[in-house]
C-alpha cells in the first residue's frame, strides 16, 4: 500500500441515516425496471440492485434494494409503486461506513483520466478510474478499455510512490 498528502479529501465516517428499501417484484417487464432505476437513481438513491428470487408458488421474480438517506423514503416508494408491479415495500436502518474518498486528475498518452482514491486509516486501500473518462478514451481511440483503466492506475501510481523505508 501507498502512503501520501491527500487534498481536497471526503473524511472517513459513518453515515447513520440511511435506509435499505425493498421490494419483491413479479410480472413486471425488464424495461421496466431498468427505467425504474434510472429514476430511482436520478431522485437521490445512492444505489439500486436487483437481485433474482424465487417467490411462492415457484414464480421467478427480483428482489429490488435501494440504498438511500432516509429523507428520500417517500420520493423513492413513490416511484417504486408507480413504475413497478410491486403492491409493498419494506425498509429498514442500515449503517453505511464510507472510507476516506477524492478525486485526482491522471494523464494518459490518450488524455485525462479521474480517478477515484479511497483511503481507509490512512492507506489507499481503493483506485478506481472513471467509467466514462476511460470509455470516452478507448471508443475515440479504438483501444481496450482495461488498456486505458491500467495506464491510469500507472500514472497515479508513477505520480505518487514514496519510498520505502529500508530494514
Amino acid at each position: 500500500m501507498m502512503k501520501y498528502e491527500p487534498r481536497n479529501t471526503t473524511a472517513e465516517h459513518d453515515d447513520d441515516e440511511m435506509l435499505m428499501i425493498e421490494a419483491n417484484i413479479d410480472d413486471c417487464q425488464g424495461e421496466w425496471m431498468g427505467y425504474t432505476m434510472e429514476k430511482l437513481l436520478s431522485s437521490g438513491a445512492n444505489d439500486v440492485y436487483f437481485t433474482p428470487i424465487i417467490m411462492k408458488k415457484n414464480r421467478p421474480a427480483y428482489k429490488l434494494s435501494v440504498l438511500a438517506h432516509q429523507s428520500k423514503l417517500p420520493k423513492l416508494t413513490q416511484i417504486i409503486f408507480t413504475e413497478t408491479t410491486s403492491f409493498g415495500i419494506r425498509h429498514y436502518p442500515v449503517t453505511c461506513h464510507r472510507i476516506e474518498r477524492k478525486f485526482e486528475q491522471v494523464h494518459t498518452p490518450w488524455g485525462a483520466v479521474n480517478i477515484k482514491i479511497g483511503r481507509h486509516l490512512g492507506e489507499i486501500v481503493q483506485l478506481s478510474p472513471e467509467y466514462e473518462d476511460c470509455r470516452r478514451i478507448a471508443l475515440q481511440f479504438h483501444l481496450p478499455l482495461g488498456t486505458i483503466y491500467q495506464q491510469a492506475i500507472d500514472r497515479f501510481q508513477q505520480n505518487h510512490m514514496v519510498p520505502r523505508e529500508e530494514k
